[in-house]
């Protein structure tokens, strides 16, 4: 059965750090993409950062450039987010998505990250 499954939130404060993780099984699930996602409350779901398991390239969303780095072990498809000088509008849960090479795509549940001012 595949599944994706983060961990790593918490409550931090304002200029504090974090690290997220997610990992996507089984192992031997080839996967393309792997992504981070977040939704505040109140509001609809945004893409925080993806990375090509292949070729390792990444892209972000403009709001964390520079702050968060999107990392990975493709062996252990495991997916990584550091995030940096967080910011209460940070606070979200934050999804791990998988898509794989041969089609579909998978959510975790997700993790709560606060931020306080």
């Amino acid at each position: 059965q595949e599944q994706v499954v983060e961990s790593g939130g918490g409550l931090v404060e304002a200029g504090g750090s974090l690290r997220l993780s997610c990992v996507a099984s089984p192992r031997s699930l080839s996967l393309h993409d792997m992504a981070w996602f977040r939704q505040a409350p109140g509001k609809e779901r945004e893409f925080v950062a993806r990375i090509n398991m292949i070729s390792g390239s990444t892209n972000y969303a403009d709001s964390v450039k520079g702050r968060f780095t999107i990392d990975k072990d493709s062996a252990e498809n495991t997916l990584f987010l550091d995030m940096k000088t967080l910011k209460p509008g940070d606070t979200a849960i934050y999804s791990c998505y998988a898509k794989p090479i041969f089609g579909g795509e998978y959510w975790g549940q997700g993790t709560q990250v606060t931020v306080s001012s």
